[in-house]
């Protein structure tokens, strides 16, 4: 997979993961409502960086469905947060390639990214997994 390729997969897991983060705000408790947000706001900041990452490769950015179908009906605060565990990995999953295909500070922002993503889905689950990233890959293929 190109550098490019790895950036435009990333970018559209990040708009896929903004669109969730809109389902999982509107059904998540009130408990946990400051932990969407937050997480709603970290993924716009790295689909905007993303965005002008692509540009600077010299390409379009790949843009956001109008909608997208979730992996799983979301009606209640509990399907929330497993919808929002779901995101992480799945975003997880595309930074770990991006960390493959970039070099330098490209690679660096990725293993940044993954990390938080890996974070995050702790945070929702309640538990994490051996290698963040790869075993969202391995159930790709």
């Amino acid at each position: 997979m190109s550098t490019l390729d790895a950036v435009q997969a990333a970018l559209a897991a990040e708009h896929a993961a903004v669109y969730g983060y809109g389902v999982v705000g509107g059904r998540v408790g009130k408990a946990r409502q400051a932990e969407a947000t937050e997480a709603y706001s970290a993924h716009r900041a790295r689909r905007d960086a993303l965005e002008r990452t692509v540009r600077d490769l010299g390409a379009e950015p790949v843009v956001a469905d109008a909608a997208y179908a979730l992996p799983f009906p979301v009606p209640d605060a509990a399907a929330a947060v497993r919808l929002a565990a779901v995101l992480e990995d799945r975003i997880a999953g595309v930074y770990s390639d991006l960390v493959r295909a970039a070099a330098g500070t490209l690679r660096l922002e990725a293993a940044g990214a993954l990390r938080e993503a890996a974070v995050r889905a702790v945070r929702w689950r309640g538990s994490g997994v051996a290698f963040p990233g790869l075993a969202e890959r391995a159930t790709r293929q």
